[in-house]
């Protein structure tokens, strides 16, 4: 028997691997002899490249880059399988941020960049970013700063930092740019498909809870709107209205707009990236899961993106989950056959959490016992 276990992290308590060896612990006590696959997984948020490179043996490479504002820190990339792999929140990511620090108009994807450049230094060529957590609403201009944009105003004087100045954007200035990026594949790995502009756009949505007041998301949209009428004239396409444009503040367009990058979906960009199809091969059984599932789960989340990739093969799939929320039978139309919850009784969310690998352990091994309920009926 041959059984794949493949979850997200449960946040606040166990990371993908953890989940998965604790998984693992409870399956064996009804199937001992079963071969077990640990496949980590993310969804390209934070917590995407320590999964992937503790799961498949790769390499944390450490660079200083800005934050949000500029101040040096420690941000990393990963190597996975001669690939690199990036975190936008390991240099922009809002919790780098106190809250009295949050401010869209000046945070910056500038960081963001420096990693990027360093990966490309580091003779990458097929390179992955999670866009999520961000601090920035500057549609990527940070990130093609630190790449060797020039961004200009009227007076030729190149822009400072931050969503606002977009506002005054008049040309790109592109011959400084490093060579590397023209040879690069880039794949962001997104979890939303926000545009850029407007009511669902970066401004709008997600501006809020980087320290924006209605005044200040105007102002943001605005400028934004300018930054999308320049550079789309400047590249001759329209880009504001891709699927993932307004992601991470419009770091989605801008990696489009700059580096020719493709957005797809977070967990189908994860999936590609550890060759999930292969490693599935044969097998009997898929053991997923995440935190929470409920009826936003079918929007890109991580058991219904392993789900689709498994139902080709005719290979069963199982949900562990902490919670089963609202609207969660929706996700037996996408390929989940079955949910298990740890929750073994009524407790708060901090038992919950305390409890959490006691009751993953617990969940796995009465989802299996079922499971084998099943198998001894069948068998009849």
């Amino acid at each position: 028997m041959k059984i794949i276990i493949a979850s997200d992290s449960y946040k606040g308590s166990n990371t993908s691997l953890k989940v998965a060896g604790l998984i693992e612990k409870g399956a064996t006590a009804v199937f001992p002899d079963a071969e077990y696959i640990k496949i980590p997984i993310a969804d390209g948020g934070e917590g995407t490249v320590e999964a992937l490179v503790s799961g498949l043996g790769g390499k944390i490479v450490s660079v200083r880059a800005d934050d949000p504002l500029g101040r040096r820190v420690e941000a990393f990339y990963g190597i996975v399988e001669g690939k690199a792999v990036l975190e936008m929140a390991a240099a922009s990511g809002l919790p780098l941020l106190k809250e009295n620090e949050k401010n869209p108009r000046i945070a910056s994807t500038y960081g963001t960049g420096e990693v990027l450049l360093a990966a490309l230094e580091g003779g990458f060529k097929d390179i992955t970013i999670g866009i999520g957590g961000s601090a920035t609403n500057d549609g990527g201009a940070g990130l093609a700063q630190a790449l060797g944009y020039k961004l200009l105003n009227t007076e030729g004087k190149e822009l400072p930092r931050g969503g606002a100045a977009l506002a005054d954007i008049a040309s790109v200035d592109d011959t400084a740019v490093s060579p590397l990026i023209k040879d690069a594949r880039i794949h962001v790995a997104c979890d939303v498909d926000n545009p850029l502009l407007g009511e669902q756009g970066a401004s709008a949505v997600y501006g809020p809870q980087k320290g924006a007041d209605p005044a200040m998301v105007k102002e943001l949209d605005f400028a934004l709107s300018q930054f999308a009428d320049l550079v789309e004239t400047w590249k001759g396409k329209p880009m504001r209205d891709i699927p993932g444009a307004g992601a991470a503040g419009g770091l989605g367009f801008g990696l489009v707009a700059f580096c020719n990058a493709e957005i797809k979906s977070g967990i189908d960009t994860i999936l590609d990236l550890v060759d999930f199809e292969s490693k599935i091969s044969g097998a009997d059984l898929v053991i997923t899961g995440e935190g929470k599932i409920d009826g936003q789960s079918i929007r890109g989340k991580v058991p219904i993106g392993v789900a689709a990739r498994s139902k080709p093969a005719g290979i069963p799939v199982l949900a562990v989950v902490g919670d089963i929320g609202k609207g969660a039978s929706a996700v037996y139309e996408y390929g989940i056959d079955s949910i298990m919850s740890t929750v073994d009784k009524a407790m708060p969310l901090k038992e919950a959490i305390a409890r959490s690998a006691e009751c993953l352990v617990d969940a796995a091994e009465r989802a299996c016992r079922m499971i084998k309920i099943g198998m001894r009926i069948a068998g009849r």
